[in-house]
């Protein structure tokens, strides 16, 4: 059954796909000294990035898999209120109602999915579910939430009060039928891991943009656009404006140019490029990649100043980088 969750790989989709996907890329000359693997190694998106490297740092260092430190990550995030853009206390969409996307990816090439999923407060761990009991990727809106209940998850409103004054306070004075475009309305976390066998896995989870339509499904719970990870290679994960991450397949895009031979920060880059020219507003949003290779490698780019990031390793206590930008 596990065959089934596989994800599509490139060697599937052709040489000739290949060659029009990765045709702005060129390919770097090759170290001919092997370059000294990191490991482990956790990254994760924004400030609240820290606090989730910490709980996935516990379980790495102590020889735990990548997968379930990711896993273990993220739910920091979407059990915290204070973080308005990840879980409980997320900002509701602009009928009121708290809707989850999230997704999670191992170092198999296995992975599970849930959007449009309400009242329950981790769907990254209904996204392990989806990926380790259906022969799905992904599940959505009541689908997903039937599923969560029978896996025994909990329900529970996750509109907090802050949010929800929030909330009615914009209704009060937006009466605009498309909901606002900017560099503020993101904050995704997004979370990648290396553990001590190099094994490579990744979550991804949000509340999506702030007073969205109801039923809007950003890149977050989208293989391939928020989140991939290839064994092989190594990982990526986006925040920002998911719209425009869907329309470039952003994370599979940094994960080849690095099976190319960028390295990270440069793979970023170019991905980065490609969002510029599939987005003609793209001064006025924001998007961010954030990868991490096989041997330990950390890199990120983005479009507009203001993006971090957060890295964990042997050598760097759970610091804060500022991503570089186009702009």
């Amino acid at each position: 059954m596990h065959s089934r969750r596989k994800f599509i790989r490139l060697s599937a989709l052709g040489a000739a796909f290949t060659g029009s996907i990765l045709k702005a890329c060129t390919t770097p000359e090759k170290s001919e000294n092997p370059k000294k693997s990191v490991k482990p190694v956790v990254v994760s998106t924004w400030n609240h990035g820290q606090a989730a490297n910490a709980a996935a740092w516990e379980i790495l260092s102590h020889g735990g898999s990548a997968l379930d430190a990711a896993e273990a990550g993220v739910r920091v995030t979407e059990a915290d209120p204070e973080v308005r853009t990840v879980g409980y206390g997320g900002y509701p969409d602009r009928d009121g109602f708290v809707t989850l996307d999230a997704c999670i990816m191992n170092e198999k090439g296995d992975c599970g999915s849930v959007a449009f999923l309400q009242d329950i407060k981790h769907p990254v761990s209904v996204a392990r579910k989806v990926m380790e009991e259906t022969p799905h990727v992904m599940l959505v809106g009541k689908g997903a939430l039937d599923f969560a209940l029978a896996q025994g998850f909990k329900q529970e409103n996750l509109l907090t009060p802050e949010s929800e004054k929030d909330w009615l306070e914009w209704k009060a004075k937006n009466t605009e039928t498309r909901p606002e475009i900017n560099i503020e309305n993101h904050d995704t976390i997004g979370l990648l891991t290396l553990d001590q066998k190099g094994n490579l896995s990744g979550a991804c989870t949000t509340s999506g943009a702030s007073y969205k339509y109801h039923g809007r499904v950003g890149d977050s719970p989208i293989i391939g656009a928020g989140l991939y990870v290839d064994n092989e290679v190594g990982g990526a994960t986006a925040t920002g404006w998911g719209e425009a991450v869907i329309r470039a397949v952003g994370c599979f895009l940094v994960v080849e140019f690095m099976r190319q031979g960028h390295d990270p920060e440069e793979a970023c880059r170019l991905a980065v490029e490609r969002v510029v020219s599939k987005n003609p507003d793209w001064k006025e949003i924001q998007v961010g990649f954030l990868a991490l290779n096989k041997q330990g490698e950390v890199g990120s780019y983005c479009i507009n100043k203001g993006f971090n990031y957060a890295v964990q390793t042997p050598e760097i206590s759970n610091e804060l980088f500022d991503a570089k930008s186009k702009l």
